[in-house]
Parts: C-alpha cells; structure tokens; sequence
C-alpha cells in the first residue's frame, strides 16, 4: 500500500521496512500493520489536536508533569507552542502507562517507542495468528463472560496499585488473543492521585466493564466493584492480591445525615415559599 505520510520518516531512518496495511482508522489515531525485520508489529499514527477536539483534555491532563513551568503555561494557552506541547504530551502519556502497566504485570501490547507522533508496538493477534478482535465484536457465553470480567477486575486494580486509570476503558478497547483480554489505547490514562476526576473515571471504566460483560452474564450488573475497590485505595489497604466481593455499602456518618436533614429542611422551606407565592398572586 502506499506508505501513509506519518510513516515515512520512519521508513525513511529504517525502523520500519514497510507498511502492510491499515489495521484501523479512529477519532484519535490511525493504526497500521508494518513490518519490521522479521517482526510484524503495529503503527499508532495520532492525529493533530484539531481533529481531537483538545477542549475535551484538560479533564484527563490535570496531574500530568511537565517539563517546566515555561511548558505548563504554554499549554494552558491555545498558541502554536502550547499545541505543539500537548501534542508530545497526548502522545508520550501512552507509551509511559504502557512501560508501568506492563512492568505492574498489566496485560498491554509492547511499546517499542514513541517516533514523532507515531507509537511502535506489538500487534496482539489470535489464535490464529490475524489481528485480534475486539470486545464488542466478540459473542460471548455466560462462563466466558464471568471469567473475562473477573480477569478485568483483577487488570484493573494491578493499574490502580501502579498509580494508573485508563479513563476510557471499554468494549472498544480491550482485544481477546488466545489467552484473554489485552487492554489497548491509553493515551488518555490518568494519574490516580493527582487527578480530581479520579474516582469518576475509574467508576465509568468498572461501569463498562460491568456493562460489556454482562451481555453474556446478566447477574454482573448487580455488582459494585468500582466503590469497594476504591474504598480500599483510598484506606491505603489495596493490593493486587486483595479478595474482592463485588459488594458495597455506602456508610453515612452523623455529620452526613445531619447534610442530607438540611438540604430536606431547606426544599420544604422554598416548596411553602413558592404555594405562598403563587397564593398572593392568585389573591390579588
């Protein structure tokens, strides 16, 4: 095929020896087969940031470390520095979570490097050696489902313990090889202590999960993993080895139910301020 634009530098400097043929095309990025030696690998070609909308960023960036303080305001502005600086941001941000969570024992692909704007990885493949499927193209029986979920909950707090939330986990980028799920395109991943849309995050990724798996396993959509796995995050008390059980009671101390008593107090106070209101009203 003809060698996309993106690419060429990278045939040009021979870290790839061509490009076999596109493996998808995306709001984010374009991916591609390439060879490299005797090794197929994949290509992730990211798009610039005027066709991935950056006003949805700022949310996954917070927490992020930059270089200087010369970077972190060139990047809260819209200037050509600014964009230029996200950009190696956006991209960089992948390839770093793929190094930990692989190194956390997290099922990724390989990073073998970040080159301008293009990540080099593995290429997850099936059984039979093509392209492995996603998630949501997969059907799936009831033990399936069960045993991919439990699996998912398990990947999932090994990248919690690293510090990580993908932010975007769902049917759409987890692949199945032949051993299992393989969790895909991060470059969004945020930085779990750092962030204030931690929690948010991590409970919609649990969420799709939950909802992904239960096509083949209905009786999932009764489990709360996402609070009780935070819960002990947050108590300090969360190993990869910890035994979950997918239940979870919110506790409401004194100080809450006292809260929840005003704001009832006050809706009761405007609801006989409003029937007051329209009572004048009607009686002049």
């Amino acid at each position: 095929m003809k060698t996309p634009k993106g690419l060429q530098a990278l045939i040009d400097d021979g870290r790839i020896d061509a490009v076999l043929r596109q493996l998808k095309s995306g709001k984010e990025a374009s991916v591609f087969v390439v060879a490299c030696g005797q090794d197929i690998r994949c290509a992730k070609v990211y798009k610039d940031a005027e066709h991935r909308g950056f006003h949805k960023l700022a949310a996954y960036q917070e927490g992020r470390k930059t270089r200087g303080s010369r970077d972190a305001r060139a990047m809260s502005k819209r200037g050509r520095h600014g964009k230029r600086m996200q950009e190696s941001e956006w991209t960089n941000a992948e390839v770093t979570a793929l190094y930990r969570l692989a190194n956390a024992g997290v099922r990724v692909p390989t990073p073998y490097g970040v080159y301008d704007r293009v990540l080099l990885m593995e290429l997850v493949v099936d059984a039979n050696g093509d392209p492995a499927p996603r998630l949501n193209d997969v059907a799936m029986s009831d033990e399936q489902a069960r045993a991919w979920h439990a699996f998912m909950i398990t990947q999932i707090v090994r990248m919690l313990c690293a510090g990580v939330i993908h932010g975007d986990l769902s049917e759409y980028n987890v692949l199945l090889d032949a051993s299992g799920p393989v969790i895909i395109d991060l470059p969004q991943a945020v930085a779990a202590a750092s962030n204030n849309n931690a929690f948010s995050m991590f409970e919609r990724d649990v969420n799709n999960m939950r909802a992904a798996f239960a096509r083949g396993a209905p009786e999932l959509l009764q489990t709360q993993y996402a609070q009780e796995i935070w819960k002990l995050y947050q108590a300090g008390a969360l190993t990869p080895e910890t035994a979950l059980t997918g239940r979870y009671t919110e506790e409401l101390g004194e100080a809450d139910l006292g809260a929840v008593l005003d704001q009832i107090e006050q809706a009761r106070r405007e609801a006989e301020a409003r029937q007051r209101g329209r009572e004048e009203a009607e009686a002049v």
